[in-house]
């Protein structure tokens, strides 16, 4: 068989089952990715590869080439070089726990962070924090776009934006299956396009990497000081969050089996933490561009990936190709991330809506939502302040990703004060968890506080590092404190077969739920408290009266 055959093969899971007459349209439409759910093994047909490659497609972004250039100009080729370093190791390091999961239980970063100590409805503010992420940068990539459709078609920026917006609905409606299909089929083109030139320039005149490595900044003397690394860091550290859209992918990794175990875990740390070993490498360059062409454009261009490939593109080619490859790079970037923002966000919005008000308004209303704030933001010009905006958004996002992986790392293996085994069912948690809500509000607002000067201007600086340390050592203090009692309102779903088959992957026994007529697998389901029958975890959600929903029961501690 071709490698043509069977990736193809192994991007057409086994469909989900069909709706029974009258089933909610809620019901259709989050089985069509399991959005909002466990992702149940009958759907998870890809293969380890195809799911990493799909995972790091997302990250095909441009964004990392403004935020570098913006670092560089502003603090010097050395404080911009550790700086990235210093925040690639803190995003590794934290988004390794919080990938495992994700694959492991085939769950996403919003269920991770209800058991991981923040409670069914605690996660609420999480999700809002991840939503705002992905409009964040959706309008820094569609910003990006536009000035490439700018540059190259005369567009003016306003319809640029318009445009960026709007040709990713039709991609993004179709969830898992389709984006599958374009991130492996643009990858090599993608990447083609992005190294290719600067290998070109390295080569062909070395003594560019001798003007990269020299130049001082505008705000720096050449040498490297510990204020503008910490600055540098909290923009690059805005980034932590991307480890939740690579688990909107991850979760739909195959079971881990024996036979399949390095293939896995290679896929998961690849595509899971290894996202940001591409990411920063894309930053450096994004520098070491921006140090190129500052004589020729001026630094406000220089930040702009459209100008920095235009004049790289223009060392190699002849003048007719490269406004036109300068634009395709560009808008093949821009689609392969924003699809996967537009996903992601409107899995977040929803997600949280469903929670509070019991209501599943459909995931496209989401998508729609989730644009109109990325499109408010460009109309707004915001790439003029990114810096600003990446700079406040990191402290709560590295808030919230040091809590979450804290908690698994500290609480669930080496305190066992954390239960083991993700559990993100209503009525198996409680509403709030102390644990994850105050350790997030304290991290995030004692840092946000620094970051406003709030404290002086000394220590400004070390905001991002305030609320990653404030995040990390609170955590498994307010679990010691509270020995635990508030992750679980129950440990028993009612469901006699265990969770967990003998390799330690969720069952894939399957049940059906008496509200809705789908057949579901174990981890999707608990008990009926009232019918003596199964319920799923969505009809859980939006119970209103809470008929189903299992009542409290002793937790030892």
């Amino acid at each position: 068989m071709s490698a043509e055959s069977r990736l193809a093969e192994a991007t057409e899971p086994v469909p989900p089952p069909k709706s029974a007459p009258g089933s909610d349209q809620a019901v259709k439409e989050t089985l069509e990715d399991y959005t909002l759910r466990f992702a149940p093994r009958s759907y998870r047909r890809w293969t380890p590869m195809v799911v990493a490659t799909t995972a790091l497609g997302g990250i095909a972004y441009m964004a990392d080439f403004s935020i570098g250039a913006g670092i560089g100009l502003a603090h010097g080729t050395g404080n911009a070089l550790v700086a990235i370093a210093v925040a690639a190791v803190v995003i590794f390091v934290t988004g390794f726990p919080l990938a495992y999961y994700g694959a492991r239980y085939n769950i996403d970063l919003d269920l991770i962070t209800r058991g991981s100590g923040f409670g069914y409805y605690g996660s609420v503010l999480t999700s809002v924090i991840f939503a705002s992420f992905t409009f964040i940068f959706f309008a820094l990539e569609g910003s990006i776009m536009a000035q490439g459709l700018e540059l190259g078609l005369g567009l003016p920026l306003w319809l640029g934006y318009l445009v960026s917006t709007l040709m990713v609905i039709p991609l993004v409606i179709y969830g898992m299956k389709a984006l599958s299909r374009l991130q492996v089929w643009t990858t090599p083109i993608w990447l083609l396009l992005m190294v290719g030139p600067l290998v070109y320039l390295v080569a062909t005149d070395p003594g560019t990497v001798d003007r990269f490595l020299a130049y001082a900044g505008t705000d720096g003397e050449g040498g490297v000081d510990t204020a503008s690394v910490l600055l540098g860091a909290g923009v690059c550290l805005s980034l932590i969050a991307q480890i939740g859209e690579q688990i909107d992918y991850l979760r739909f990794m195959p079971p881990k089996t024996e036979a399949n175990k390095r293939g896995w875990w290679t896929a998961v740390i690849m595509a899971g933490p290894g996202w940001v070993v591409l990411g920063a490498l894309k930053q450096a360059i994004g520098v070491f561009l921006a140090v190129y062409i500052l004589s020729e454009v001026g630094p406000a261009a220089a930040t702009e990936p459209i100008q920095q490939f235009r004049s790289a593109f223009d060392a190699m080619m002849p003048s007719w190709m490269v406004l036109p490859l300068a634009v395709a790079l560009v808008v093949i970037s821009q689609i392969k991330i924003n699809v996967t923002n537009a996903y992601s966000g409107s899995l977040a919005w929803t997600n949280s809506f469903t929670r509070v008000t019991r209501h599943y308004p459909g995931r496209m209303v989401f998508v729609l939502v989730n644009l109109g704030f990325a499109l408010a933001l460009m109309e707004a010009d915001m790439f003029t302040f990114l810096n600003d905006i990446l700079g406040f958004y990191s402290n709560c996002a590295i808030a919230w990703v040091v809590t979450v992986a804290t908690d698994i790392g500290v609480n669930k293996y080496l305190l066992k004060l954390s239960p083991l085994q993700p559990e993100f069912r209503r009525g198996m948690l409680h509403a709030v968890n102390p644990v994850g809500v105050v350790s997030f509000a304290a991290a995030s607002g004692l840092s946000i506080a620094l970051y406003f000067h709030a404290l002086g201007d000394t220590l400004q600086p070390y905001s991002p590092v305030a609320a990653a340390v404030i995040a990390f050592v609170l955590t498994p203090l307010i679990a010691v404190v509270t020995k635990g009692r508030y992750y679980l309102r129950r440990t028993d779903d009612g469901i006699d077969d265990p969770l967990l088959d003998d390799e330690g992957n969720p069952s894939a026994t399957t049940y059906d739920c008496h509200v809705c007529h789908q057949s579901y697998e174990r981890p999707d389901l608990a008990a009926c408290a009232t019918h003596g029958a199964m319920v799923c975890s969505l009809c859980l959600s939006t119970d209103k009266v809470g008929d189903h929903v299992l009542p409290a029961a002793p937790v030892s501690a």
